[in-house]
């Protein structure tokens, strides 16, 4: 027997509209169920497990110790321009002269997460 990851469960100070953030993110719908205040949330990915958005009273205080990675369809530094257009905030610049590396961005509660090369910006530097 084993376990199948069911969701991400994610922290935050404002379900709804984290959701509706990383909604934008991964171009996903939110459950047709959740509303605007409402204290649980989730963004429906077309494959594996959901991201689920839970409100508690407490706000972050450190790095996370697990993050998402996204691999864009477009170009890596494309992606970071539109993540930056939807809210998001440049955390730290992890990309090389060589096109190699990642952009760590945060969503707009501080949440970490890592933009990586996509399959073209790969087959380019093949």
């Amino acid at each position: 027997m084993v376990s199948v990851v069911q969701n991400v469960a994610i922290d935050c100070a404002d379900a709804y509209e984290l959701a509706r953030f990383r909604s934008g993110v991964t171009d996903r719908p939110l459950h047709p169920e959740d509303q605007p205040g409402a204290r649980e949330t989730q963004v429906m990915l077309s494959e594996g497990p959901v991201l689920y958005f839970n409100q508690v009273p407490e706000p972050k205080t450190i790095k996370n110790r697990v993050h998402l990675c996204l691999r864009p369809e477009t170009s890596r530094d494309e992606e970071v321009d539109r993540l930056l257009g939807l809210g998001a905030t440049f955390v730290d610049d992890h990309r090389n002269p060589d096109g190699s590396g990642w952009a760590i961005l945060a969503d707009p509660e501080g949440n970490e997460f890592c933009v990586l090369r996509s399959e073209s910006d790969r087959t380019a530097m093949s």
